[in-house]
């Protein structure tokens, strides 16, 4: 049994009082008004003014880390070691999360760590398609560093057709395990969309991630609206040490694939997550709350139902078994500029 405690309110009780659960209707003319105030009119709050903290990494100190021991690189970047392998997550290194580097949503703060830099990997674990989460540069710089691709079925065919071997490539449907140096993978359930072009929307599926090392549990939630997937995932799986969470780039009019950050909290509940990790913030501007809200809203809901949150800098090592909260580092970033 897990020894989170149970909210003595749900913390999606005041978000469903005043958000709506069904998404606005899109059409000719939500949509273009929607693209104009993303072109035109997006607070300037959405980004940061000051300089976003980074701790450099470098590949011997990455050699010399502990087992179980996991860096955030980046929105949905993370670099975990496991039994003496690397892995990587949704490896976006590019300064734009755009099919285009000259446009598009630019990166808050540089990597930690070049992909030049990395020591190999064992492997790299793919939740979708989406260009903030798969980027092309950063798949053909890694392609030949890496031994293993783990994607949901149809985003593997896409790096096939990039030039990765075949052979490295291992293409799963949810629920469907592999194993890699005794570790064992389950891409399971997600509340999402997939797509590069206007053209091949929803082709290739979506996922979250289930890492299952001996004792040690690891949750990968990639992007997701919140379901009932993560009661059944709790149920199989948990509890987890450490959730990567989803917390960022939401908004009242998308809320079927991205979730509000009580909604976070609880999907962490729900499989039974021991410590939080919030991920998909701090590295780009998606969406239009102010880029520190994320952080801001999910260590207070965490400190009023009792569920630990760690908040590491960029590049920070995070102890999978053993998180510390970490430090609010983006509370004055902005004051800096000012």
């Amino acid at each position: 049994m897990s020894n989170t405690p149970s909210p003595v309110v749900s913390p999606l009780a005041a978000l469903r009082a005043r958000v709506p659960q069904r998404p606005v209707q899109a059409g000719l003319f939500n949509t273009l008004k929607l693209m104009w105030k993303v072109f035109f009119a997006k607070p300037r709050t959405t980004r940061p003014s000051g300089r976003i903290p980074v701790h450099t990494l470098t590949a011997a100190a990455l050699l010399a880390a502990p087992d179980h021991t996991v860096y955030r690189l980046g929105h949905s970047t993370l670099l975990l070691k496991l039994r003496g392998g690397f892995w990587l997550t949704d490896p976006v290194f590019s300064k734009r999360a755009s099919p285009i580097q000259w446009a598009g949503p630019k990166r808050f703060h540089a990597p930690p760590i070049a992909i030049k830099d990395l020591p190999p990997l064992r492997g790299v674990i793919l939740s979708h398609d989406h260009y903030d989460h798969l980027d092309y540069a950063s798949i053909q710089a890694l392609a030949p560093k890496t031994d293993v691709f783990l994607t949901p079925r149809g985003v593997g065919d896409r790096l096939i057709a990039w030039g990765v071997p075949a052979e490295k490539v291992r293409q799963l449907n949810w629920w469907e395990e592999t194993e890699v140096d005794g570790i064992r993978f389950v891409p399971g359930p997600a509340k999402h969309f997939s797509g590069r072009t206007l053209r091949d929307g929803n082709r290739t599926q979506w996922a979250s991630w289930i890492i299952v090392d001996g004792d040690t549990r690891v949750f990968f939630s990639g992007d997701t609206g919140y379901s009932a997937g993560f009661r059944q995932i709790g149920e199989r799986y948990g509890p987890f040490d450490l959730t990567l969470m989803e917390t960022g780039a939401y908004d009242a009019r998308w809320p079927g694939v991205h979730m509000q950050p009580e909604e976070s909290l609880q999907a962490h509940l729900d499989l039974r997550g021991k410590w939080m990790l919030p991920i998909h913030n701090g590295t780009f501007d998606l969406a239009f709350h102010d880029w520190h809200e994320p952080y801001d809203r999910i260590v207070a809901l965490g400190k009023q139902h009792g569920v630990q949150v760690t908040t590491p800098r960029m590049g920070e090592a995070v102890a999978i078994g053993k998180p510390h909260a970490g430090e609010a580092w983006w509370v004055g970033v902005d004051a800096v500029a000012a």
